[in-house]
């Protein structure tokens, strides 16, 4: 094109639209629009009269106008499946996603939609992916769905348990499987998430034996393009695993040393900061929690905590920890017990001692006959969430008070939650049905 301020027409399903270089140019050029800016893609020569475009008029002029903008304004009578795909097809997507909610924020957060499950059963796990979408496992089967809340095909293992999920990237999920016995069908692959085809399955060697294997909690660690997992196997690959995201191939593997069941934890997270791997087995998987820093350069565990050393003047129900994360920024360990209390350990201390805080103290509702759920926890900007119940507890500040609680009013307790896409998704048990809780927008002035 001539120059930035020339004008374009457009011909959309019949409808003209007439703008200006500048406002195609905020549609970046990895966009359709965009991409007309372009001399090298441009086929057409700028004194030609208009552009052909035989899709929605109605989405475009709502696209045009977030362009000029700045602002999302979706007419009540339009669909906005409908707007999303358009979108889509413009390359806009990620406007329209940055326009249609505000940065996350745990205290702003409102429910924008509950999606019933398609599974029979019970969810066990919920994991959000990197662009507002997410997937759901029930038993031997996981539910993908996209940003537009839309279900993909299912994932389907044949009858083996689903222990995890996680993403790789917005088209690649992981999954790890329980193995039959005696059959060697368990282990982890990655799926393709629009498709569910089977990628690659990942492999376990020792001694340059192929080995069968359960494989657990999963952890990624994307600046190095890693996967973590525990395993248990057979013979002798009881322990974490580790494969190179892009190749698939096994890169290390750390045989289980202590008495601490790594390759049966319950928990995986990598700590960017400090280059090592959190590992928990947690009650009531064992009798006795363990929760430890493992740190692959010094082949080694080289920070740990376990409840089975804690003191003996503390109550048994006290020791017994549901769920740990780590909160990287404070150099600390954050637990949960089943009395709703939140504990903390210094990860600067080797003495292990965990500091319970009473102004952390959970919002615990329950309603009759039903079903508790362990609780979970995650971190995230700042920012800590614990699942209890049916509600969703959200802390912040050095001493980490309780600021906010959000809750529906049916589904039943909340077995999973997970945060991503600037998106918090939570897991109902009863219902089989997971919550979409968004932060708004800000407020046009």
């Amino acid at each position: 094109m001539a120059g930035r301020k020339c004008r374009v027409r457009f011909n959309v399903g019949g409808k003209i639209f007439e703008t200006t270089a500048t406002t195609l140019a905020n549609a970046g050029r990895n966009s359709m629009l965009g991409a007309l800016l372009d001399e090298s893609w441009n086929v057409r020569k700028p004194e030609e009269s208009e552009y052909f475009i035989d899709r929605n008029p109605a989405c475009f002029a709502v696209l045009l106008d977030l362009l000029r903008t700045g602002e999302l304004h979706i007419p009540p009578n339009m669909p906005e499946k409908l707007l999303f795909r358009e979108a889509l097809f413009y390359g806009l997507l990620d406007k329209v996603r940055a326009a249609r909610w505000g940065a996350f924020d745990g205290n702003r957060l409102h429910l924008a939609s509950s999606v019933s499950g398609l599974a029979p059963g019970d969810g066990t796990a919920i994991r959000a992916g990197p662009e507002g979408g997410c997937c759901v496992a029930h038993g031997s089967m996981v539910h993908v769905y996209d940003w537009m809340l839309e279900a993909h095909p299912p994932i389907s293992l044949d009858f083996q348990q689903v222990n995890d999920v996680g993403y790789i990237d917005a088209g690649s999920i992981v999954i790890t499987a329980r193995e039959r016995l005696g059959k060697g069908d368990g282990g982890m692959g990655v799926f393709s998430a629009s498709t569910g085809e089977l990628r690659h399955r990942f492999r376990v060697t020792h001694y340059d034996q192929v080995k069968s294997f359960t494989a657990g909690a999963l952890s990624f660690s994307n600046a190095d393009r890693k996967i973590f997992t525990s395993c248990k196997g057979r013979c002798n690959e009881y322990g974490i695993g580790v494969w190179d995201q892009d190749t698939g191939e096994q890169v290390d593997f750390f045989y289980e040393q202590l008495d601490c069941s790594l390759g049966d934890a319950d928990k995986l997270q990598w700590l960017d900061a400090d280059k090592c791997l959190m590992v928990a087995t947690l009650f009531p998987r064992r009798d006795t929690s363990f929760i430890g820093l493992l740190d692959f350069r010094a082949k080694g565990v080289v920070w740990s905590w376990s409840d089975a050393n804690a003191s003996v003047s503390a109550s048994l129900d006290e020791k017994r920890v549901l769920h740990a994360t780590a909160v990287e920024e404070t150099r600390s360990i954050c637990v949960v017990n089943q009395y709703d209390d939140l504990g903390f350990i210094d990860l600067r201390s080797h003495a292990g001692g965990v500091r319970w805080s009473s102004r952390s103290k959970l919002m615990n509702r329950k309603a009759p006959n039903e079903e508790s759920c362990y609780p979970k926890l995650a971190t995230h900007d700042g920012q800590l969430f614990c699942s209890m119940n049916d509600g969703i507890s959200v802390f912040c500040g050095p001493e980490w008070v309780l600021t906010s609680t959000l809750r529906r009013s049916f589904g039943g307790s909340i077995c999973d939650f997970s945060i991503g896409g600037d998106r918090l998704f939570a897991l109902h048990s009863e219902e089989n049905v997971f919550d979409v809780w968004e932060t708004p927008s800000s407020p046009i002035i």
